[in-house]
């Protein structure tokens, strides 16, 4: 694999080399800046204010070519719009051909000027990066602090493509307008009710809306998956191979994934009227939810390094172990004991193939349908999430065949071993493992598992100016410190080969998106798990009136995502909804507190409404910024980012049931404020960790 610099280099456009940032030379003076402190020659002042000059002259060298090219790209759009008035009078089919090539041919160095603003925006990011991680000083926040919001800002140009809206709106327009009149002027026809989309003008689009990380209901409900693919654009369609994709291969593991969310959420209803049943407290109810998580830490792990070689395999084994683990968890009742039913839920965890899941869509999936596909995964999982809790509500019956119970309790458990039993021979019969290279089958973990499109803005902790060389000789996605060549050693491009080789990958920014990962999982499990013994206490629900609730909850998934992603999150920057969402959960959760005696139902349904509701909008956010943020080391092997934020989100969960279980020997009049409590004070210091990281996410 090749370095950044080397990879820059390879993008640009030849005949306007001249004009893209000049990312070697800038990092050879972080170089010649770290020999120069060394010895004493410089101080910290003229070092930030030198390099502030530098990246200035570079950005104005950017913005000053890209106003000259749309300055070149509207003049011709101009004179084509004569021409296209000309045909008002005159109207000549052939003509309005010529004139459409014309226009596609505007598009297409459109296109390449939005692929040059976009390769300069990243170079800009990672040499801001480099600059932080070899000084230890946060330069990045001090420099968008300082140019974004300055009414003269070039930078805004560099991320934002001012003017170039304009431009693009124009071409769009007359494209469409010359597409309508050839379809009058050939046959009646020839002009269909919904006019067909240019492909100039979808490419122009998708460009736009990545450079501006503009978004719609797809691409958001796609990030909540944490499947990305290229770094860097590229100015030519590449060629996808689609000997790897299988539908059917596809819809089975979206299949795994629904049926896993199901099997999760299936016994939340009814898993305190379980334990009490076999003689333990309601309580216990956190320790059966949580086993599925503590044993989902582990799974998470092996079944990544297992899907380096297979697909199939994994996910057999998975349909078994999950018919074993609900067997066991239906028997627990006649069996009288709580291990088994804690047993039968670990074994569930164990089976838990979202990590194949993720891996299957990132590396057997054509990109032109990857988002399809990404989106169908989130919202396989929040179909399960409603549907287990409604299931639940169904099985409210009571009945025994040759000594075998089957109530409310058991038949969730029941339930899912047939479903699973059916899933493993369609899979059994369905599925074709998609070929692998030799050179793929040699070098496992080199595969993109798809987690990262661009690296982080920083690296942020104001210590020392200078860090030791060792420490910093090259970069952690491999751009090595080298003046002979842009070409960094095979090992420092391999993927992180242990949990800790990718915690030491992390920055400030990307901890933080973590942890506030980490919190959202943590509301929600609380808010889920604890439901039905807070509602039965304070409000003597009953087990349907709790599955009611919960899928009320799981249904508002799609729709937020759907407001969210087509609306919001092209008027507000990820951050600021990122933000905006922290401060909805953490009202949420202060409007849970029981603190009016008596404590409501419309408090309580309010209440966790806003916190599930901005947890989600958080989600899908936090996992935007998160892929943005990450090394591209990352992006790759077992140890990559959706595991990390996977184990995050997992580990999270099993603190949660953990904290209701441990919370229950207070009582059950107090277990609602005393899990409420370390939600705030979580919740609270990730409002504080954004604040403190904020201008590293422009």
């Amino acid at each position: 694999m090749v370095a950044f610099g080397k990879k820059l280099k390879e993008r640009q456009i030849q005949e306007w080399q001249g004009f893209y940032i000049n990312y070697k030379l800038m990092k050879k003076k972080v170089k010649h800046y770290a020999r120069q402190i060394e010895v004493g020659v410089l101080e910290r002042r003229h070092v930030l204010k030198d390099f502030s000059r530098m990246l200035d002259n570079q950005i104005e060298k950017i913005v000053l070519f890209l106003l000259e090219q749309q300055g070149v790209l509207a003049t011709r759009i101009a004179k084509l719009g004569e021409q296209q008035e000309s045909l008002q009078e005159q109207p000549d089919i052939s003509r309005i051909c010529e004139l459409r090539e014309a226009y596609r041919e505007v598009g297409r160095d459109i296109l390449k000027l939005l692929f040059f603003v976009e390769i300069n925006a990243i170079g800009l990011r990672k040499i801001l990066k480099k600059f932080d991680k070899r000084f230890g000083y946060r330069f990045t926040n001090y420099y968008v602090k300082t140019r974004a919001n300055h009414p003269y800002s070039q930078l805004q140009q560099v991320f934002k493509h001012v003017g170039l809206g304009a431009v693009v709106g124009a071409i769009s327009r007359n494209l469409a307008d010359l597409q309508d009149r050839q379809g009058s002027y050939l046959s009646i026809y020839d002009q269909p009710a919904l006019p067909i989309q240019d492909p100039v003008i979808d490419s122009i689009k998708a460009a736009s809306d990545r450079l501006t990380n503009s978004t719609n209901f797809l691409n958001f409900v796609a990030q909540h998956a944490l499947i990305m693919h290229e770094e860097l654009p590229t100015p030519v369609e590449e060629q996808v191979d689609d000997e790897r994709y299988h539908f059917m291969s596809l819809l089975l593991n979206l299949v795994n994934t629904f049926l896993y969310m199901v099997n999760t959420y299936i016994i939340v209803p009814t898993a305190d009227d379980y334990s009490t049943s076999l003689g333990a407290a309601a309580t216990v109810c956190g320790i059966v939810i949580g086993a599925m998580a503590v044993a989902q830490v582990f799974s998470s792990v092996y079944f990544s390094a297992w899907s380096n070689k297979s697909y199939f395999k994994p996910l057999v084994f998975s349909s078994i172990v999950l018919f074993l683990g609900n067997t066991l968890y239906a028997l627990a009742y006649d069996l009288n004991s709580i291990w088994v039913l804690i047993l039968g839920r670990l074994f569930c965890g164990l089976g838990s193939a979202r990590a194949v899941n993720r891996r299957y869509i990132s590396d057997c999936v054509p990109l032109k349908i990857c988002m399809q596909a990404s989106a169908g995964f989130v919202s396989a999982s929040a179909l399960g999430m409603a549907c287990g809790p409604a299931l639940a509500g169904l099985l409210q019956t009571n009945f025994k065949i040759y000594k075998i119970t089957f109530n409310q309790n058991t038949l969730p458990g029941w339930v899912m071993a047939v479903a699973w039993l059916f899933y493993l021979l369609w899979l059994s019969i369905s599925f074709k493992e998609p070929s692998r290279d030799t050179e793929e089958e040699n070098k496992p973990e080199e595969s993109n598992s798809g987690s990262v499109e661009n690296d982080t803005l920083e690296k942020g902790l104001a210590q020392p100016l200078l860090l030791s060389s060792e420490e910093n000789q090259q970069d952690e996605d491999g751009d090595q410190e080298c003046e002979a060549s842009e070409e960094a050693p095979e090992d420092s491009h391999r993927p992180a080969r242990s949990i800790g080789s990718a915690y030491r990958l992390l920055t400030p920014s990307v901890k933080v998106q973590l942890l506030i990962y980490f919190m959202l999982k943590y509301v929600m499990e609380i808010l889920l798990s604890e439901s039905s013994v807070v509602s039965t206490y304070y409000f003597n629900w009953t087990t349907s009136s709790v599955a009611i609730f919960l899928a009320c909850l799981g249904l508002t998934v799609l729709p937020v995502n759907v407001v969210v992603g087509s609306y919001i999150s092209n008027m507000f920057e990820d951050r600021q909804i990122l933000l905006v969402s922290e401060f909805m959960v953490l009202l949420g959760i202060l409007l849970s507190f029981h603190v009016i005696i008596p404590y409501s139902v419309p408090q309580y349904v309010c209440s966790g409404l806003i916190v599930f509701v901005f947890a989600e909008v958080l989600e899908g956010v936090n996992l935007a910024l998160l892929s943005r943020v990450m090394s591209s080391r990352l992006s790759r092997g077992t140890y990559n980012g959706g595991l990390l934020s996977t184990e995050a989100g997992t580990i999270a969960r099993v603190i949660a049931d953990g904290t209701i279980t441990l919370a229950g020997y207070l009582g059950e009049s107090r277990l609602l404020n005393a899990t409420l409590i370390p939600s705030l004070l979580i919740c609270i210091s990730s409002i504080i960790a954004t604040c403190y990281t904020y201008n590293t996410l422009y």
